[in-house]
């Protein structure tokens, strides 16, 4: 089993920025992809950003150019820095993790923008 413990989330106001870090720990043989969702009140979970064991990352559109994924293979980690946030970034931000064809989330960290 792999569990992941997301911290970084909080309040900031519009044009600010955070880093969400996420870590796993448990019974680990390779991580594959790892990734950030989010899912505001109403809405779908949706994919923010995510990255490959060796490196290749994805976007959502709305998100490129002020977000940056980043791991480290070596300590399970995976981070997310985000730049220039906007109001409508406001959701639960939840890290996610396949083993072995399987999916891990973390119990998810509440990010707030403020106008």
């Amino acid at each position: 089993q792999v569990q992941l413990v997301e911290s970084g989330g909080g309040l900031v106001q519009a044009g600010g920025s955070l880093r969400l870090s996420c870590a796993a720990s448990g019974t680990i043989f390779r991580l594959n992809a790892m990734g950030w969702y989010r899912q505001a009140p109403g809405n779908q979970r949706e994919l923010v950003a995510g990255i490959t064991s060796d490196g290749t990352t994805t976007y959502a559109d709305s998100v490129k150019g002020r977000f940056t994924i980043s791991r480290d293979n070596a300590k399970n980690t995976v981070s997310l820095q985000m730049n220039s946030l906007k109001p409508e970034d406001t959701a639960v931000y939840y890290c996610t993790a396949q083993m072995r064809f399987k999916d891990y989330w973390g119990q998810g960290t509440q990010v707030t923008v403020s106008s």
